[in-house]
């Protein structure tokens, strides 16, 4: 289970917990040969905790198994787990800057006690300016006024809760455990970039969805295209696209295009019960890092979000914290889609002991984000049988988690949102970048954190 602890605030999640209970599984005919080949990097499936270094801070070393001999033609199967040192936040994100600005306004909050300090939100002598603050950023301030207390009050439950149980821990540093960053697997492919280089490419009018059998075992080589590709086993499948691997979940489905090819999508001719959203919002240090290409309210405003969604859908749509955002979402874009606004939560990141990964109150970066939630109330939809009664979605509820250090990489809401779906409800994630069992995933980038190399080879069963 990715939910560690359910209290009253919300719930602690572990997110690799999620990743690795998914059956990743891959099983192929070994090619005769008088030895196997050794995995790039290996490990007994026992040794992979939610923390990739031992109790006394050194790093954990994976070996290898030994070669040995395989008999032709046998079945091989090969296991994978996320890379666990992609989740190893041992210390708060605090620049030197912004620590000395929490130190000159007297920030300090204690999870642990849940004591309340005299905390003034203030410019820091090293930001000079010679214009009062903007409207937007005195909205900003009156917005995290409002909700600083159920930030505070309910993370300090759950990281409490998470500190007694052991799930969370004070994290011993030596030389080698915390002294510098993680080495992340290089971009080898830019997914959108196919994205554009495949709406120049026939389409496929006739044969939107592409589903992956179970007795093929080898590995899918997919031409690039913008079709649904199903895989409908209840193991993985490796798939190779433009000379890249990728591992699909089972029961998992995506379409791997922009936002301006989204008809294979409808094309399926499905609606879904949950429809969670990730667009990628217009900001500053987004454009100066040229992570990614972001979209304006407007092209937002204008997905077919209403005809992908059935009757009382459950839409929930990740916000940065800008005022902007928030107003926009819920003011134009939720009203536009006939989506009525039912609850905010917020997901609070955490670092393995427990603190916030950035001061509470520093006037930068916030450790929180905005979720939205609402309800397709289109007037024209059938309303759920009577048998079917759905709780009502409670508001200010907290996901407190530890975070991964890949940028985006949002935590899991399938446990945390399946109470408040219909059982069996079907689910869509838009502006994926990442896959899930049960879930159709669309987006330009879907398939990026499925890449092989953010994954470890256990070792191998026959």
């Amino acid at each position: 289970m990715s939910v560690l602890h359910r209290l009253p605030p919300g719930w602690l999640l572990d997110h690799l917990s999620f990743i690795n209970k998914v059956n990743y599984q891959i099983q192929h005919h070994q090619e005769p040969s008088c030895s196997r080949n050794k995995p790039t990097s290996s490990v007994d499936l026992d040794s992979l905790q939610m923390d990739a270094t031992s109790p006394s801070g050194a790093p954990t070393t994976y070996s290898a198994p030994d070669s040995t001999a395989v008999p032709a033609n046998e079945i091989i199967t090969q296991n994978y787990a996320f890379r666990p040192e992609l989740f190893n936040v041992n210390k708060p994100y605090i620049t030197p800057a912004v620590h000395k600005e929490c130190q000159q306004s007297g920030q300090n909050e204690d999870l642990v006690t849940g004591a309340k300090q005299n905390v003034s939100i203030s410019i820091g002598k090293k930001r000079k300016r010679s214009l009062p603050f903007n409207q937007g950023e005195l909205d900003a301030m009156e917005h995290h006024t409002k909700i600083r207390e159920l930030i505070l009050g309910g993370s300090s439950q759950l990281i409490q809760e998470g500190l007694k149980s052991g799930v969370l821990c004070p994290v011993v540093e030596t030389q080698h455990g915390n002294s510098g960053r993680v080495p992340l697997p290089l971009d080898a492919c830019n997914l959108s970039e196919l994205c554009e280089m495949a709406k120049h490419l026939p389409s496929f009018e006739d044969t939107q969805t592409l589903s992956l059998t179970e007795d093929d075992m080898s590995v899918i080589e997919l031409d690039l295209s913008s079709q649904v590709i199903e895989n409908n086993s209840s193991f993985s499948r490796m798939i190779n696209l433009m000379g890249q691997k990728y591992l699909l979940p089972p029961n998992s489905s995506f379409l791997l295009s922009d936002i301006s090819w989204m008809q294979p999508l409808l094309n399926c001719s499905k609606t879904f019960d949950v429809i969670v959203i990730d667009p990628p919002w217009q900001n500053k240090s987004v454009k100066r890092s040229n992570r990614y290409s972001c979209l304006s309210p407007q092209q937002i405003k204008h997905m077919p979000v209403p005809k992908l969604a059935a009757a009382d859908c459950l839409v929930v749509t990740w916000v940065t914290n800008r005022q902007k955002h928030l107003c926009f979402v819920k003011e134009e874009l939720y009203p536009s889609w006939s989506v009525e606004v039912i609850a905010e939560w917020y997901w609070v990141k955490i670092t393995r002991s427990g603190e916030f990964v950035f001061p509470l109150d520093s006037p930068h970066k916030k450790p929180y984000e905005c979720l939205v939630l609402g309800r397709f109330r289109e007037k024209t939809a059938l309303v759920l049988s009577p048998d079917v009664k759905m709780p009502p979605v409670p508001d200010g509820k907290l996901i407190v988690s530890v975070p991964c250090l890949l940028h985006s990489h949002k935590p899991p809401l399938a446990e945390v949102l399946k109470d408040y779906i219909k059982p069996g409800g079907q689910c869509l994630e838009l502006f994926a970048r990442n896959l899930q069992p049960g879930w159709m995933s669309w987006g330009n980038e879907v398939l990026k954190f499925q890449h092989v190399d953010y994954f470890i080879a256990l070792e191998s069963g026959h």
